[in-house]
């Protein structure tokens, strides 16, 4: 599943079509294509893992789930994975396998702009409040909550947690507020290395443990567990990893 900092990368690619109208919409997205034909482009945005185009009165929400995916100007996938196609006069714009929905009114009424790590209106005060409020959650579980931190996904949670040295399986209510608010600030630290690791194609090469098998810090062998109420592949090393129970 993308994470929030592949959404920007979204963002910033499809700003060619920004203020552009639409010609053509079509795709297999169960949305009021006929509605979109016509209408300009008013904002490309982005919440946590959701890409956003916004016109007046409405937006469409794309969610690119597992498997999704978005080209430009050339279609890449077959017909029956394409979601939505829209034409504009400049060009073609993507997007296969994917949730597609509208949103009617203000996104400012939908969207806490403060939970998203990769926002200008990112709020670490805010965040540390929603922790204090589910102390008997696991902090694998409490990473991956959108409403906390929207963008963050299992890969950013794991370096998070090898980066904090917290163990996954640690209840939130029991971690240090220190140590909270550590968490909190590498959480959105790391997501803007994700940014700049994946811009330059070499994300993979800065893994401190996600998909590896022996810890960077002990030199033994990483756990490898499904873990919390998400069941997400977690990798975490027992030795330097504090459990806080």
């Amino acid at each position: 599943m993308p994470e929030g900092p592949s959404i920007v990368i979204i963002k910033e690619a499809v700003q060619l079509f920004n203020g552009k109208k639409i010609l053509e919409a079509s795709g297999n997205a169960k949305i009021d294509m006929p509605r979109l034909v016509g209408k300009k482009v008013i904002a490309f945005k982005s919440w946590g893992k959701h890409t956003l185009i916004s016109f007046s009165g409405f937006t469409i929400k794309i969610h690119l789930l597992m498997f999704g995916s978005y080209s430009i100007n050339e279609q890449t996938k077959p017909d029956k994975s394409l979601r939505l196609h829209l034409k504009f006069s400049n060009g073609d714009l993507y997007f296969y396998t994917c949730s597609v929905t509208l949103i009617e009114g203000d996104l400012n009424g939908v969207y806490d702009w403060s939970a998203d790590v990769m926002s200008d209106d990112w709020d670490a005060t805010k965040a540390i409040k929603k922790l204090e409020a589910i102390p008997n959650a696991l902090i694998t579980d409490a990473l991956l909550n959108q409403d906390i931190f929207a963008g963050v996904g299992n890969i950013i949670k794991n370096e998070v947690l090898f980066i904090t040295a917290v163990h996954p399986k640690s209840i939130v209510g029991k971690i240090p507020a220190k140590k909270l608010k550590e968490i909190v600030k590498i959480a959105r630290e790391y997501s803007f290395d994700f940014l700049k690791w994946k811009k330059a194609f070499e994300l993979r090469l800065h893994w401190l443990v996600y998909s590896k098998s022996v810890c960077p810090r002990c030199n033994i062998k990483l756990v490898r567990e499904y873990l919390g109420a998400t069941n997400r592949r977690t990798f975490f090393c027992n030795n330097c990893q504090v459990l806080y129970k």
